[in-house]
């Protein structure tokens, strides 16, 4: 019998939809279909190739608002938050019509002489897109739009609570005139991941948890194929004391923080503040988060939508109840808001230190903890005591005081007088326990391709 997953919407709790599972079989049959359909795409030229992808662009522009309630449907995200996340994932796009070109083609390395020398790019074959919900425009238009532009083929399964706006990629990829062999979206939980791990595919790429992340290398790891992971952040912001705007700073932190109601890997996860500034930061920032609209999510004022997944209020009330029982001063909320749906009260807590459990672990809800420190020393201690390496961010007007802070940080991205960004431009990727491999930049068109060395020695 086959199985099916029911998309629930978080601001109410309510049954959106129930669709039917892939099953194991099906997944086989859509895996042989799509090794065919590789072949014949690997030959399409590649400038037709893109203009499918630009196409696809064009069409979810065309078709964003409806997009965008679906989105905000399914996984709680405010309806102005869905409409920019939409508009915003058009630069990857862009980035491909602007250089796919110049990373794919073949390379002339040695043009005279005896032995002339050349490099070209071939795509890996079929691979999975594994992907997340939280931004599932960003992070797979950062995975499946690149390596499709590079000849692949791609086997996408969206997060159980992303599976609607899965199905929308797939209807306006064939409308772009992408073959239905060479994308296809696949619908279940954990247990048809689970199954995409068996098959015979030709590189894995992942958006998730650290635990899940660990899980998929380990399982894949005989097969030597490549494997890249986007994996979780607690990443932290520090503001100087001498910062220009304290308010301004404030401001921009606590977007950091509470945009996308907090679940985001690059979000600001936990703030240090110098103790010359630390109490007027700290009454900027409350009153800030204290002006949020916290409500439906199809209301265009609303910033704080409802968590997606109804587990994770019971791991930001365990992050609560550590931290009072530790000493943390609670400001403002701190607790699950009565009614329909999944709230959490927008949470901020003072004085906090790294002995709670929210300095240290992945909170990945509206909640931050905000602590004073003496030092710029202090500060970089602090920073870099954790096991992820995503981002960090220093707010100060000092531009070589703060890139000597950032140059200590083992992270993949950091951020000065900014945060929770993320460029096409640069490589978005992440060390120790935020993951494996590169995602956008040059790096990111070229990890879907595995390259080819020519020795020509012309008689």
């Amino acid at each position: 019998m086959q199985d099916n997953i029911e998309i629930r919407n978080p601001a109410t709790g309510a049954v959106a939809a129930t669709l039917p599972s892939t099953t194991t079989v099906e997944l086989e049959n859509i895996l042989s279909l799509l090794k065919q359909g590789q072949h014949t795409w690997a030959k399409v030229p590649l400038k037709d190739r893109l203009e499918c992808i630009i196409q696809f662009g064009q069409l979810i522009l065309a078709n964003k608002q409806e997009l965008a309630e679906i989105l905000t449907k399914e996984m709680g995200k405010p309806i102005t938050q869905s409409l920019n996340e939409i508009n915003g994932a058009q630069n990857r796009i862009e980035h491909l019509r602007k250089n796919a070109e110049r990373w794919l083609s073949e390379e002339v390395i040695v043009r005279d002489g005896a032995t002339l020398e050349h490099i070209r790019y071939e795509p890996l074959g079929v691979i999975a897109n594994i992907s997340a919900w939280n931004f599932p425009y960003n992070v797979g238009f950062n995975v499946f739009l690149y390596a499709l532009v590079a000849g692949n083929a791609v086997l996408y399964k969206p997060s159980e609570f992303a599976t609607l706006t899965g199905l929308q990629f797939a209807k306006y990829l064939y409308q772009a005139g992408v073959p239905d062999n060479v994308f296809h979206c696949v619908v279940g939980d954990g247990r048809i991941g689970e199954h995409i791990l068996s098959l015979p595919l030709d590189g894995y790429f992942f958006t998730g948890s650290y635990k899940t992340g660990v899980h998929i290398a380990k399982t894949v790891a005989h097969k030597l194929v490549p494997v890249q992971l986007e994996l979780g952040g607690k990443d932290p912001l520090y503001v100087t004391e001498d910062v220009k705007d304290i308010k301004q700073a404030a401001v921009s932190a606590a977007e950091g923080a509470f945009y996308n109601n907090g679940q985001s890997c690059c979000a600001v996860e936990r703030i240090y503040v110098s103790e010359q500034i630390y109490d007027q930061f700290v009454e900027a920032f409350i009153e800030e988060v204290a002006s949020y609209r916290v409500g439906d999510p199809c209301a265009e004022d609303t910033f704080i939508g409802p968590l997606t997944r109804a587990a994770q209020l019971d791991v930001l009330e365990e992050q609560v109840k550590d931290a009072l029982e530790k000493g943390a001063i609670l400001r403002l909320g701190g607790h699950v808001l009565e009614g329909k749906g999944y709230y959490y009260a927008p949470t901020v807590f003072e004085h906090c230190n790294h002995n709670m459990v929210l300095m240290r672990e992945e909170t990945f809800g509206p909640l931050i903890g905000i602590q004073k420190v003496f030092s710029d020393e202090e500060a970089i201690t602090l920073m870099q005591d954790t096991t992820y390496g995503l981002t960090a961010a220093v707010f100060s007007s000092d531009q070589d005081r703060a890139m000597n802070i950032l140059g200590k940080m083992d992270t993949g991205t950091v951020y000065w007088n900014c945060c929770d960004r993320v460029s096409p431009n640069v490589p978005w990727s992440g060390r120790r326990n935020s993951g494996l491999g590169s995602n956008l930049s040059a790096q990111g068109i070229r990890a879907f391709v595995q390259p080819k060395a020519y020795h020509l020695r012309p008689l």
